[in-house]
């Protein structure tokens, strides 16, 4: 069997660093994004040149018709998806009595309704294949919870509860349903953050030190792998021991 990846919001940060990771191990490699064209097609380049076939797919995963469209131009081009990283997501900071409820519903349709999308495209031909890998990219503010950021952190913790339920359900099928909580991870997404709160943050971390993409990216490896064969369901914590 092929061995094909779809990444959703691969053109940076966690998703980039996974698409490298996948490619060096011998993954085609479909790469979503929604709006950083040249960054994506960069990308698809780098890609490439670890001799693997490589595309990149522009669509809003929280749209279903463009995410089906995407899947059956991706399983045409690349072969059929073999495992799913569903890692597209934002994040917004606002006091709970300010978040008005188009920005309640948009991060709920990118960050729930995305993995929703594009886990239902990718199921129909994992199940007729009896073998599937599902990675999910949650948060630790999933599991614990962060102040101000009340929808990101119910939305991420959505994602759990779907990792979850769904890996009941598939597992009979030869498919694994798993899930990651990154902790502080330096990312564009968090490049706003001001630099003392960073430092805070990586205080707080019992290894002393903010995680990087590639960290996020070798768990989501893992978990995709022969090595993972008998896990599924789990959230593993990415977080240099934050929450603990």
């Amino acid at each position: 069997m092929g061995r094909t990846v779809l990444i959703t919001g691969a053109s940076r940060g966690i998703g980039k660093a996974a698409a490298v990771t996948f490619a060096k191990n011998g993954f085609n490699v479909a790469v979503n994004y929604r709006q950083s064209e040249d960054m994506a097609k960069a990308l698809v380049n780098e890609l490439k040149g670890y001799g693997v076939k490589a595309a990149a797919y522009c669509a809003d995963v929280a749209d279903k018709s463009a995410v089906s469209e995407m899947f059956r131009k991706a399983e045409t081009e690349l072969g059929k998806i073999t495992v799913l990283v569903n890692n597209a997501g934002i994040a917004e900071q606002a006091l709970f009595t300010d978040i008005s409820e188009e920005m309640w519903d948009r991060m709920f349709d990118v960050n729930v309704k995305g993995a929703y999308n594009c886990t239902q495209a990718a199921l129909q031909s994992m199940i007729h294949e009896k073998y599937g890998r599902i990675v999910n990219v949650s948060s630790m503010w999933g599991i614990s919870g962060a102040s101000c950021e009340v929808h990101y952190s119910a939305s991420k913790a959505a994602l759990i509860g779907f990792t979850k339920a769904l890996a009941k359900e598939v597992g009979l099928s030869g498919i694994t349903v798993n899930c990651i909580a990154p902790g502080v991870i330096g990312t564009d997404m968090n490049s706003a953050i001001p630099k003392e709160i960073m430092d805070t943050l990586k205080a707080d971390t019992p290894l002393n030190r903010i995680g990087t993409p590639k960290d996020a990216a070798e768990a989501i490896f893992f978990l995709s792998s022969d090595k993972a064969s008998f896990i599924t369901g789990q959230v593993l914590s990415v977080d240099g021991g934050f929450i603990l």
